[in-house]
């Protein structure tokens, strides 16, 4: 199997439905993007999806891989007059960005057929905003998405409970560096597919179990990771997300460097042997990495994985986003083949089998 070109096999996979609770809305999508670097693909009826290569041998080690497929978005609430919806928000949109924001109503005809409706957050021009309107955040139910329809036909299409999510938009910037929604975490899956695609059976140290995971975004349960991780029961699990890369409004310490690779998260929820294994590895093979430390929870599926069962030792890595949870999330490509490269090494490397063996 050819390994994908990564930047097209991102663009594809961002584009995919995966709005938290709605995932298996998407598995046909994703199956025919990733499925055949894979010799098993399966769905869990968490809307979790699992995908297995083998590395061919008896009683092989379980590394587990693990990203989260579900992204940002919002539910139709109810139907106005005029072709207006108004939604709740699911897995923290940032409200601040929505007016204006082009989205996709995910509906449905009543015989289940799939009906796709453009719509647009709508915004009060300044002209006949009340004094003190422009400088407060508009609460996410106050908004409306205006679709055109009538209200009747959105009723037989979009009803209340009909997922929204971003329009997906996708464009290459300047210097390496790409733009759209759904990066967090589908981004990170994309990069994870590709460093399986290119790697020979008989290269692994074990059988490859990558868990595109589902509920992350809930903010709350990180379900699918959870309920995925004790099905599998794994040897050891790496787990991939986005992290926050700086830009001139953020603070230094809370942030890290775009195009200069991945983090490594150092904590007690993390394995810190593996993770400095990772590190030195990463170093010796020119892979761009630097460590993140967070006290105690790492803000992704790492933090129920690591307690799965009898306990999963875990690491976590992150690729650096701006503007993250809106429409227009960016990453560099650089940080991508980082992130890329660094699952490879993990999967191929004997040093981790070694190393688990004195866990």
């Amino acid at each position: 199997m050819n390994e994908p070109d990564l930047v097209d096999l991102i663009r594809e996979l961002t584009s995919v439905m995966s709005v938290t609770g709605f995932t298996l809305r998407g598995t046909g999508r994703l199956y025919e993007l990733i499925g055949d670097f894979f010799d098993e693909k399966s769905t869990d009826r968490m809307g979790n999806h699992l995908f297995v290569k083998r590395c061919g041998r008896e009683n092989a080690p379980k590394i587990l891989l693990d990203a989260h497929f579900d992204e940002i978005g919002m539910m139709v609430t109810s139907v106005k007059e005029g072709g207006f919806l108004t939604v709740t928000g699911i897995g923290g949109v940032d409200t601040r960005i929505l007016q204006g924001s082009e989205v996709t109503v995910y509906g449905r005809s009543p015989d289940g057929e799939e009906r796709r409706i453009y719509g647009v957050v709508g915004s009060t021009p300044p002209h006949l905003q009340k004094p003190g309107e422009a400088d407060r955040n508009r609460d996410i139910k106050d908004l409306l998405i205006d679709t055109g329809l009538s209200a009747d036909g959105l009723r037989r299409f979009a009803p209340p409970g009909t997922p929204v999510g971003f329009r997906p938009v996708f464009a290459e910037l300047r210097n390496g560096i790409i733009t759209g929604k759904g990066f967090d975490d589908k981004a990170c899956g994309a990069c994870i597919a590709a460093a399986v695609a290119g790697v020979r059976a008989e290269d692994l140290w074990g059988d490859v179990y990558f868990l595109f995971s589902n509920f992350e975004e809930d903010g709350a349960s990180f379900g699918g990771a959870a309920t995925g991780a004790f099905a599998i029961d794994p040897d050891v699990a790496l787990a991939a997300d986005v992290t926050f890369a700086s830009s001139p409004d953020t603070k230094k310490r809370e942030t890290c460097e775009l195009g200069k690779g991945v983090t490594v998260t150092l904590s007690p929820m993390t394995d810190v042997r593996l993770s400095k294994l990772l590190m030195s590895l990463a170093a010796e093979k020119g892979i761009g990495v630097h460590p993140s430390v967070a006290t105690r929870h790492t803000g992704t599926d790492a933090y129920v994985i690591n307690k799965a069962r009898a306990g999963i030792p875990t690491l976590d890595i992150g690729l650096p986003l701006r503007s993250m949870h809106t429409s227009a999330e960016l990453a560099s490509v650089s940080d991508c083949e980082a992130l890329r490269d660094i699952v490879r090494l993990f999967i191929t490397e004997p040093a981790f089998g070694k190393e688990l063996e004195n866990v």
